[in-house]
């Protein structure tokens, strides 16, 4: 048994196991922003004047992953991507069948918040 194939294995599957950081989660949606404008040729100005968005702005994100919500839809419909921002939190996500059957049992039309006694 090679063990360094083992062992490069086992850390390959554990990769996949850390836990997110924001900031590298930032990052990498900025990556990927710049990977996407750069295929389609569209500079950071351009970008910026199909969008709306600052140029500083798309800049800023490129750079530091630094964006307001706002702005990332507005960048991400001139890219194409509305759909993908348009479902972004659009399926339920459970880690435990408890939280799936309290995920079933609020989406019957009970509030995500309790109601306030009027005084």
């Amino acid at each position: 048994m090679d063990l360094s194939a083992n062992s490069n294995n086992i850390l390959s599957v554990l990769d996949s196991f850390t836990l997110d950081d924001p900031d590298d989660i930032m990052m990498q949606v900025a990556e990927n922003f710049r990977k996407r404008r750069v295929e389609k040729n569209i500079t950071r100005q351009r970008m910026s004047d199909l969008s709306g968005v600052p140029l500083s702005t798309v800049a800023r994100f490129e750079q530091k992953g630094l964006i307001a919500f706002e702005a990332l839809i507005k960048l991400a419909i001139t890219l194409g991507y509305t759909p993908e921002i348009k479902n972004l939190f659009v399926a339920p996500k459970f880690d435990t069948m408890e939280e799936l059957d309290m995920i079933r049992h609020k989406s019957k039309g009970k509030r995500a918040y309790t109601k306030r006694n009027k005084r």
